[in-house]
């Protein structure tokens, strides 16, 4: 599964709007239920739920044929390990040569399933293989010193800051020394795209759960195993960083 995943890094793009669609066929709507129960969550301990619902079910309308909503516990954490399970799921669709798009602005009338709070949506269709990315390094994103800093595993974050983000912000700051890695979530002032201001602390926790998903799928091509250390991201001050994890790298 996780080379499965990393493969789908190169190939998986946002689909901003859904044109030149095909079907997706049932059985391939029960390999997504199938493949939404195997999904490994960051944290353990919040609890989630994934439903898949016909277009028109909610307010996403750029040409999809599903929308995906993604349920969760509030809990400590939770937003993380929303965005490290979804985007699982986001790259397991590109294999399945269905695009995505994480839609962020989604609303749904069913703001609860099973005692779970509703938290993000994306919209799904089938594309052409010629409609996914041919070449990942030719999209918009920070050069690797921007985002990266002390001279170690400077590879593995050259495929990592690859990740998407809400309004492409790329909130995340990486420190790394020997045999460790440590992810902050970037708190860039301004204004941040379309992103309404007191919503951008919550997509990008989002965001920082899908990086963390991108990073460690890095780990595993690498050969590298590693330990993780989360805390807590619950409260904003003024510092421009936030502490959100560490890993403990074991030399191949």
């Amino acid at each position: 599964m996780e080379k499965l995943l990393y493969d789908m890094i190169f190939k998986r793009k946002s689909f901003h709007i859904f044109t030149g669609t095909g079907k997706i066929a049932p059985e391939e709507i029960s390999a997504i239920d199938e493949i939404c129960k195997k999904l490994k969550p960051l944290d353990e301990n919040v609890r989630t739920e994934i439903r898949i619902l016909p277009a028109g079910s909610t307010s996403c309308t750029r040409g999809q044929e599903y929308d995906i909503l993604i349920y969760s516990e509030k809990k400590e954490g939770y937003l993380r390990n929303v965005g490290y399970i979804g985007q699982q799921l986001d790259l397991y669709l590109a294999s399945m040569n269905i695009g995505s798009l994480w839609f962020g602005i989604g609303k749904t009338e069913e703001k609860q399933h099973n005692g779970l709070d509703y938290v993000i949506m994306f919209g799904i269709a089938k594309m052409p293989p010629e409609k996914f990315r041919k070449d990942m390094f030719k999209s918009k994103r920070k050069p690797i010193d921007e985002i990266w800093s002390g001279g170690f595993y400077e590879d593995l974050g050259n495929i990592a800051r690859f990740a998407p983000s809400a309004c492409n912000t790329q909130p995340w700051k990486v420190e790394t020394a020997e045999n460790e890695i440590t992810v902050y979530r970037y708190k860039k002032p301004g204004k941040r795209g379309i992103m309404p201001a007191d919503k951008v602390a919550f997509y990008n926790r989002i965001d920082i759960g899908i990086f963390m998903l991108f990073l460690e799928l890095c780990f595993e091509h690498g050969g590298f195993s590693f330990e993780k250390e989360l805390f807590a991201d619950e409260h904003d001050d003024e510092s421009e960083t936030v502490l959100n994890a560490k890993y403990y790298i074991q030399p191949c």
